[in-house]
């Protein structure tokens, strides 16, 4: 059970940090030299996390397994945090700025599951989508 738990925990404690971080970028500050740094510290950490567990012996056999992926998450990590300081800087709260954008988003991939994954989907997950649906509606009032 802790195995299917702890990834979430993980998720929820760093997007609570991240938002938070975010918000508090300062509007003077250049977003992209902003993000430059947080993908310096980014780079060294993913850098020492990777040859702790991958080996130093192993770092070319490990690259040469790495496909096209890799550089659209780059990209759409970039697009994503630049989102989110834009979110922040043109006026969303804290409260509603993720919860907004992560009931967009669920709903998006529910589609994108359905329809280029051939997920089943359930009548409960319909009635989800549109509650979640509604809540935009209602968090926008």
């Amino acid at each position: 059970m802790w195995d299917m738990i702890y990834p979430i925990v993980i998720v929820v404690a760093a997007n609570t940090v991240y938002n938070i971080c975010a918000k508090s970028t300062p509007t003077e500050a250049n977003a992209f030299g902003s993000l430059t740094v947080t993908y310096i510290i980014a780079t060294l950490i993913s850098a020492i996390a990777f040859l702790c567990t991958a080996g130093v012996k192993n770092v070319q056999a490990e690259l040469s397994k790495i496909n096209l992926s890799a550089i659209l998450l780059g990209v759409s990590i970039v697009a994503l945090e630049f989102g989110y300081i834009l979110i922040y800087r043109v006026g969303w709260k804290i409260s509603l700025a993720s919860l907004t954008a992560n009931i967009s988003l669920a709903v998006v991939l529910l589609l994108v599951g359905v329809l280029f994954y051939k997920d089943a989907i359930s009548g409960y997950q319909v009635a989800g989508a549109l509650l979640c649906s509604a809540g935009l509606f209602l968090l926008s009032k």
